[in-house]
């Protein structure tokens, strides 16, 4: 699980009256990541498109387009209908026509709406002037402006205008609806326009037609009526040509892609004028049946060589295993056949025997074109949805621990710490389920995701007896084997020092892979230099603070010191026992923090500077500790609106474990909230809860709303448990940047190799 699948590079080469069978059986396999040819080899180049390889793309643009106009999604179509690409080229032309043509037509009624629409908002301005519209246009001697503007503003600049002899200004019963009429002199070079300089005014065009605006009003908005039935019509054109044509476009589509893989494909082979090269990247245990496969489907006349496999050292492969101890590279890395059909092994031409000395990566007799492997995750089914939460981060490197394992053990375990309540987990559980099975790939994985959180958190809502932040199981009788903490400062401070714990061990695994990693890439200097150094500085650190050395100087948690004579945890609530380590531990431990700091001087001496991060990342895992209080108080929040609850000598208690009405007695009694539910006066009772009916009613939505606020925000702890995956652990030994596994070939769901 925490390596990819091993790979191995392999060569195969052969003569260009092969290369077609060559492809389409490697594309049938699915097997190969191919690796593309650089140029770099003397002699080669990289092949040509296949015949026919314009006349596909083309196609397969026209087929895209399609469905684009129609909106075609696989999920609205009958993916086990029988297709029939006979006369495909036929059909496709006509779909292609009548699609266009109704696009065409549905374009222009769209614009001719928005013409419309835009006259209405005129219509409504002309309505308002109550003024008919041949009298707005058509005049000699006149200009007329009709817009919006300040009438009074306008009356003023015109009256002001020296060109302007005579002039009449209409307003509708809007403010600002404005006619203007002027009358200008017959010497005059201005016009009306410029006589509204510098005044607030809009214009608007006058339709050249006559009637009232109220008649034209109705007139646009009939054509509208006319326009949308019509564009209503159109879309029930296209939804059915989508309905009786979609898994014929969608088929078609994946026939036209695969066409269009193969023919493409030379464009990545390392070609002469008579052979021709491909590499590629294939899975160490697939690589028999690759060669068995090509070896019977060509007949022998190939040359098929598995060039090296690669370790995990390195991901660019500078320390792989070579498999073949010789190996010259001619037209297909040893000789082959030619055009000619020359068995392998005896050179027809020179050109055949030409050994590849330049370009590429060279090992010997080995020269390659340099690529790192592709990676392909190995994790069970249950651990590989949390490949989701990986990918967010980067694809692993092939040299590279996967730690999506580690994700699946700790991300969901710190989540059901920090919630932990069956009633909020079974509502995960419900909620990831329904995503799991609605979706699909990506979403579908994030489902699963939470399904696993929800499950921790029911679980530990039973170690806590908790439901919907009440504890109903222990009235039942149940006694929970943990507590959250709001009750006992002894609980919270317990879980503050567990959780630095957590983070200790967490980051000591993440250092731990990450020195692993460094010793088989770099060897065992750089691994010590560079992480065994904090390795040393994150455990001797923590000793020195765990021991009882200094113990008066260092930091208490109230009744229980950090370390020292009051025993940590050993008087607390989970009695492990423990009351700090020695004070020898201690001096070892600065000993072992102060050897860290020497040891990375030696190395990258300028991460000195943070020198306290095995301090500050430790603690921020306190973080856990914080979200599992807030939680449990927004809870106690809406619990404590709804039920209500008092305090006596005894401590908190909700109403509801009384009859309504209960009154709390003795000298420290006191109620804290009456509580919604305890408002009005019918008893009822439902199972160890009482209420009276009308309050449990009426703050029946207060209830439900609250919690499902807390819900959500519950729902934030995935935040912070994936920060302190990402953060704190992620960077002590993880990088990503791995390239994904990509095989040559194609998944059919539409159609199928017949």
């Amino acid at each position: 699980m925490l390596r990819p699948e091993q790979m191995s590079k392999i060569s195969v080469a052969g003569s260009k009256r092969v290369m077609d069978d060559v492809i389409e059986t490697m594309h049938e396999l699915n097997l190969v990541h191919i690796t593309d040819y650089d140029g770099s080899w003397e002699g080669f180049e990289p092949g040509d498109s296949l015949e026919g390889a314009d006349e596909v793309s083309s196609k397969l643009v026209t087929v895209r387009a399609l469905e684009s106009s129609l909106g075609l999604d696989e999920d609205e179509i009958d993916s086990d209908a029988t297709v029939d690409l006979t006369n495909a080229d036929e059909r496709l032309e006509e779909i292609r026509q009548e699609v266009n043509d109704l696009d065409d037509r549905r374009n222009e009624l769209e614009d001719r709406k928005r013409e419309i629409d835009e006259q209405l908002d005129q219509m409504e301005l002309f309505a308002d002037l109550g003024l008919d519209l041949d009298l707005l246009w058509g005049y000699d001697s006149l200009d007329v402006l009709v817009g919006e503007g300040d009438a009074a503003a306008i009356e003023e600049s015109l009256a002001e205008a020296d060109h302007v002899e005579e002039y009449e200004v209409f307003t509708g019963s809007s403010s600002n609806s404005v006619a203007i009429f002027g009358y200008l002199a017959e010497d005059a070079e201005d016009d009306l326009d410029d006589a509204l300089v510098g005044v607030p005014f809009t214009a608007y065009e006058v339709p050249q037609t006559e009637g009232d605006p109220e008649s034209n009003v109705a007139d646009l908005q009939e054509e509208r009526q006319q326009i949308e039935a019509e564009l209503e019509s159109i879309e029930n054109e296209l939804n059915s040509i989508k309905l009786n044509s979609g898994n014929f476009l969608l088929a078609l589509e994946e026939e036209l892609t695969i066409e269009a893989e193969k023919t493409e494909a030379p464009l990545r082979f390392a070609t002469t004028e008579r052979s021709f090269i491909v590499e590629g990247w294939v899975p160490t245990n697939k690589v028999e049946d690759l060669e068995s496969t090509l070896d019977s489907e060509i007949g022998g006349r190939l040359e098929i060589s598995e060039i090296k496999r690669a370790e995990y050292t390195d991901a660019s492969g500078h320390s792989e295993e070579e498999v073949h101890d010789e190996q010259a590279a001619t037209d297909g890395g040893e000789t082959v056949a030619t055009d000619g059909g020359t068995p392998a092994g005896e050179p027809s031409t020179e050109e055949d025997e030409q050994v590849m000395t330049d370009g590429g990566k060279s090992d010997g007799d080995l020269v390659t074109v340099e690529d790192d492997p592709p990676v392909i995750q190995r994790n069970s089914k249950i651990v590989n949805p949390f490949e989701i939460l990986t990918r967010a981060v980067n694809q692993p490197k092939y040299s590279e621990f996967d730690p999506t394992i580690t994700l699946f053990l700790t991300f969901p375990l710190f989540f059901g710490f920090m919630i932990g309540d069956v009633g909020y987990g079974l509502l995960y559980v419900l909620l990831g389920y329904t995503v799991y099975k609605k979706f699909e790939d990506a979403v579908s994985d994030f489902g699963a995701v939470i399904v696993w959180l929800g499950l921790w958190t029911t679980l530990f809502g039973f170690l806590y007896g908790e439901v919907l932040g009440l504890h109903f199981i222990e009235q039942m009788g149940y006694h929970p084997v943990l507590k959250k903490g709001l009750d006992s400062t002894a609980w919270a401070i317990s879980w503050l020092l567990i959780a630095v714990i957590a983070g200790w061990v967490h980051l000591n695994i993440g250092y731990i892979l990450n020195f692993v990693e460094e010793l088989s890439v770099h060897g065992a200097k750089e691994a010590v230099v560079e992480v065994g150094s904090w390795i040393l500085m994150l455990n001797g650190l923590w000793m020195f603070i765990f021991s009882k050395l200094f113990e008066g100087g260092k930091p208490s948690f109230g009744e229980y010191a950090l370390v020292g004579q009051n025993a940590m945890l050993a008087e607390g609530p989970i009695g492990f026992g423990f009351t700090g380590f020695p004070a020898v531990f201690g001096w070892i431990g600065l000993g072992l923090f102060l050897l860290g700091i020497v040891i990375l001087l030696t190395g990258p001496w300028y991460e000195v500077v943070e020198f306290l991060v095995p301090l500050a990342h430790v603690l921020s895992y306190t973080r856990l500790t914080a979200v599992l209080l807030a939680k449990a108080g927004m809870a106690l929040a809406v619990n404590l609106l709804y039920f209500g609850a008092y305090s006596d000598e005894e401590g908190f208690h909700f109403m509801h474990e009384y009859a309504p009405g209960y009154e709390p007695h003795g000298e420290e009694a006191e109620v804290v909230f009456g509580g919604i539910s305890n408002m009005g006066g019918t008893l009822i009772e439902l199972g160890p809860v009482q209420l009276a009916l009308e309050g449990a009613l009426l703050g029946l939505p207060v209830y439900i709303v609250g919690h499902v606020v807390v819900l959500a925000i519950g729902g934030t702890a995935a935040i912070q448990a994936v920060r302190l995956e990402y953060f704190e652990f992620f960077e002590k030994f993880y990088e990503g940047g791995g390239k994904n596994y990509e095989p040559f070939g194609h998944e059919r769901t539409h159609t199928s190799d017949d």
